[in-house]
């Protein structure tokens, strides 16, 4: 079987080591890199074809939803968001889904280990569900 590549996009560095360490803990997942900004993620697109991108809305040079709307004209492919503003504002959240979003889920807030594993769980069961997404490509 092979393994879902994953691009995470988060312009947190504990975000990025977070979400890395918990999609790599999956047997069906690999991260096959970790961008801070949109216009970084571009590039490793191209140079790493990954199945599936994590992406937060709020970030340096470019937010979130403008690169989703620039990437789903461009090269669609499955996208999970991963934002602090899908838990406080429901309308990055649609516009993001209205744009080709598969689907959201709120950065982690709590640390007790019992959230932790739920929400590991939860993102791994979204991005896996992800990669079932059938997005033409262009390329």
């Amino acid at each position: 079987m092979n393994r879902i590549r994953v691009l995470v996009v988060d312009d947190s560095p504990l975000i990025r080591e977070v979400l890395t360490e918990i999609l790599n803990s999956s047997p069906a997942i690999e991260v096959v890199g970790a961008a801070e900004d949109p216009l970084i993620a571009r590039e490793m697109i191209k140079q790493l074809n990954p199945d599936v991108l994590t992406l937060d809305i709020e970030m340096p040079r470019m937010d979130g939803i403008t690169f989703l709307r620039n990437l789903m004209r461009l090269r669609p492919m499955p996208v999970v968001m991963i934002s602090a503003l899908t838990e406080h504002n429901a309308e990055a959240t649609l516009t993001a889904l209205s744009l080709g979003a598969v689907d959201f889920i709120a950065k982690p807030v709590s640390e007790t280990e019992n959230t932790m594993n739920d929400y590991a769980e939860e993102i791994i069961a979204k991005v896996i569900m992800a990669s079932k997404a059938n997005f033409k490509n262009t390329d």
